[in-house]
């Protein structure tokens, strides 16, 4: 992981939730024996656009790895701003699917700031 004053960190951090989100969206293609590939695009292009609308909104790049400041504010509108384009686009928002791509970002866009940060205080101690 790239250090947090680096000048490129907030483009790698970007970068980062960019592939976790890719990610999220082949395995859940995967798991309904879909063809990853050939699908991949349209399943995860709301997503990938409402994360860089939540790096936006939450100006991302002044603190790309906090948990709190940028990670929750670019996960709640990932999820949000990605299930309102999947609807008006006429892709599927069934109520469980929500719930399960919440949880699984959470982790993936949050889960991964607050080990870093975790890692950073014990460092610290040290």
């Amino acid at each position: 992981m790239p250090s947090r004053r680096a000048p490129g960190a907030p483009l790698a951090f970007f970068l980062l939730d960019a592939l976790l989100v890719l990610l999220f969206t082949a395995v859940g293609r995967a798991s309904h024996a879909d063809d990853v590939l050939a699908g991949l695009a349209q399943t995860a292009w709301p997503f990938l656009l409402a994360l860089g609308a939540g790096w936006l909104a939450s100006r991302a790049w002044r603190a790309p790895a906090s948990p709190v400041r940028t990670g929750l504010p670019v996960w709640a509108v990932t999820v949000v701003g990605g299930m309102a384009l999947r609807a008006v686009s006429g892709q599927g928002v069934q109520i469980a699917f929500v719930v399960v791509a919440a949880l699984v970002l959470l982790v993936l866009l949050v889960g991964w700031r607050g080990v870093g940060a975790a890692m950073a205080r014990r460092r610290a101690r040290v």
